[in-house]
């Protein structure tokens, strides 16, 4: 008998089967237990957080350094039918206002945002009037102060996770 995730990883995503660790991962942050994901570059980390966020409906955050890396994901999730946006500067001031207007009017899926954006609270009342169910925080080892890709921003993620009400959150990173 295929169980709720498997039968949502081949429904929704077109896999048959998860990779090693995968499962454990999302069982645990789909329990609402926060995670730190380590695993190796190509291993499957972004499903971690996107199967939970589909299969448990609401708005998950996804904080991504790297715009083309949030255009890539969103194109991804989008041919497979997933609700997903992105809020960053590559945007026209016409499409931040549609999107925060999906947004607003009751948008679930993932919305990936930049560091930067979360770092100056414009995002905190929205966020709070939708609620987030879920926070992802990927390529975390750009928290780290000692890292060539430190993003002072990275370092305040935990006053926006605590404003937002300590959501469930996922921390991944390959390093």
């Amino acid at each position: 008998m295929i169980d709720a995730l498997q039968d949502c990883l081949q429904t929704r995503f077109g896999l048959a089967d998860f990779r090693p660790s995968q499962r454990h991962v999302i069982e645990t942050i789909s329990a609402g237990r926060d995670v730190l994901c380590v695993m190796p570059t190509g291993a499957g980390k972004s499903l971690c957080y996107q199967l939970p966020a589909v299969s448990g409906g609401g708005l998950c955050v996804v904080v991504s350094p790297l715009i083309s890396l949030m255009d890539d994901q969103v194109t991804q999730l989008r041919a497979r039918q997933i609700e997903a946006c992105f809020l960053n500067s590559s945007q026209l001031p016409g499409a931040r206002r549609d999107t925060i207007a999906r947004l607003e009017n009751g948008f679930e899926g993932l919305v990936y945002v930049a560091p930067e954006r979360l770092a100056t609270g414009e995002l905190d009342a929205l966020f709070n009037r939708i609620g987030v169910r879920l926070l992802a925080i990927d390529e975390a080892h750009c928290v780290s102060q000692w890292g060539h890709d430190f993003r002072p921003e990275y370092s305040r993620i935990g006053h926006f996770r605590e404003r937002l009400g300590n959501p469930p959150t996922i921390a991944l990173t390959a390093t």
